[in-house]
């Protein structure tokens, strides 16, 4: 790889010896990995092997997704690059935590927060870009998580909200991307000795708005894919300097994970707690991990200005009629036809979502207020893809086998045949894994797999 002349001048004078492995793994092959699912069970995974474990994940495996499979399209496995999960195994929520993904998009580290929340609690993924947003949403959806609010906010405006709210807070900050060179060679193009401290005066602003969000004895992990110094020590000893409450909480490190480098910002030894992934000592891609914990006695107060009016509301409780076509659906379509409290559900938009906990969103650039559950459409409840992906197989009350064959042309867009009796909404499943949702009618299951989810196959 061709690397910048600037960039190797610069670390060949902070790596020294080092510099030369460093600069040479640019040329090695790019490590894949993935995760397998806990929300979904024990399921059987149907096109990928298990056979190569990440010492440091609980679900993590070496080895490429292919996005075209049961698998990956119903949430069995998620795309993630191996060092990317260490940062979710470092923030490591417990289930009934108020959490926070503030740079969330694609989904990876909300994902695995969501791992180890079992669906308990409040997951609140937000990302800033709006694209990048939808991409989030539909890994959210497709790891069938339930307790996750999806919003598409600046930070500084979920202050408003949220001061002082959250037990924890991951912030995998927008960075230089250094770390990624083997990964997306494009990002070698707009690099330049200057674009870290850019970068890192976008991070100081989005940490002020993270340290008031943050609860008092919560914790906050900070991570970039990036080697610069500026962004990665630098910040921390920013943070440790102007937020005297902060401690820097040690990591487990294995003998192939490096220490943060004190030398490389103010010599403050706490600095040595980071962990920096180095392509040359790690199999994976660059990064830098920092935890810490927030000793603060009350919230850190919100900066003076002149106030707002405070936005309207634009999530209701159900009216009568909604009540009625939800229950109706519920009592035909679920197991348990009150699996979703009835004061936890809420009206966005036509459509209806599910809240783990209750929360008010008004005034927010809101994507998702909840687990979507389905849309109220005239005289009738259509369930959603997020509902199915969020139920198991012993949830649902009728369930049509399908098998790998018509599994893909169901995700085509076809109708499938069955021999299934009955009629009404029906959940398909290969093997014990939930695969979308169909309405059964005269022996034929017909195809609501969302339009904009289908996928072309070479069918016979």
């Amino acid at each position: 790889m061709r690397l910048p002349d600037g960039f190797k001048e610069k670390y060949q004078k902070l790596l020294g010896e080092e510099a030369q492995p460093f600069l040479a793994s640019f040329d090695q092959a790019v490590e894949k990995g993935f995760r397998v699912n806990p929300l979904k069970g024990a399921a059987k995974l149907h096109d990928h092997s298990i056979d190569q474990p990440i010492s440091y994940s609980d679900w993590g495996y070496y080895g490429k997704v292919n996005g075209k499979t049961i698998d990956h399209q119903s949430g069995l496995v998620y795309s993630q690059e191996p060092s990317a999960m260490l940062v979710g195994e470092i923030a490591h929520p417990q289930p009934g935590q108020k959490v926070l993904d503030l740079c969330a998009a694609p989904g990876g580290k909300t994902t695995y927060l969501a791992s180890f929340m079992a669906q308990e609690g409040l997951l609140v993924t937000n990302e800033i870009n709006r694209g990048r947003a939808k991409v989030l949403t539909e890994n959210v959806e497709r790891f069938g998580i339930q307790n996750a609010v999806i919003l598409n906010e600046s930070p500084d405006r979920l202050v408003k909200k949220f001061n002082g709210y959250f037990d924890l807070i991951v912030v995998d900050a927008p960075c230089s991307g250094e770390g990624m060179f083997r990964k997306d060679p494009e990002a070698v193009e707009y690099w330049s000795l200057e674009y870290p401290e850019e970068c890192a005066r976008r991070q100081r602003e989005i940490l002020k708005s993270a340290m008031q969000l943050l609860a008092p004895n919560g914790n906050l992990v900070y991570s970039t894919c990036t080697f610069a110094p500026e962004e990665d020590e630098q910040i921390i000893a920013w943070l440790l300097e102007n937020y005297p409450d902060l401690k820097m909480e040690p990591v487990a490190r294995t003998e192939n994970m490096d220490a943060g480098r004190p030398e490389w910002a103010n010599g403050n030894p706490e600095l040595a707690k980071a962990i920096r992934l180095f392509p040359h000592h790690f199999k994976g891609e660059g990064h830098f991990i920092a935890k810490l914990s927030n000793h603060a006695e009350a919230a850190t107060p919100q900066p003076k200005g002149k106030r707002k009016k405070k936005g309207r509301a634009s999530d209701i409780s159900l009216d009568r009629e909604q009540q009625r076509l939800w229950q109706d659906f519920a009592n035909q379509f679920l197991v348990n036809p009150q699996s979703f409290a009835k004061d936890h559900l809420i009206v966005h938009n036509q459509r209806l979502y599910y809240q783990t906990v209750p929360v008010d969103l008004s005034g927010l650039r809101i994507v998702k207020p909840g687990l979507e559950l389905g849309e109220f459409k005239k005289r009738r409840f259509e369930p959603s893809l997020g509902l199915l992906m969020a139920l198991r197989k012993a949830d649902i009350q009728q369930v049509v086998e399908i098998t790998p064959e018509q599994w893909q042309k169901y995700v085509h867009g076809e109708e499938i045949a069955t021999e299934a009796a009955g009629k009404g909404w029906v959940a398909l499943a290969v093997d014990d894994i939930i695969v979308g949702p169909g309405k059964l009618v005269q022996g034929k299951v017909k195809n609501f797999y969302p339009k904009g989810l289908r996928i072309n196959f070479a069918l016979k």
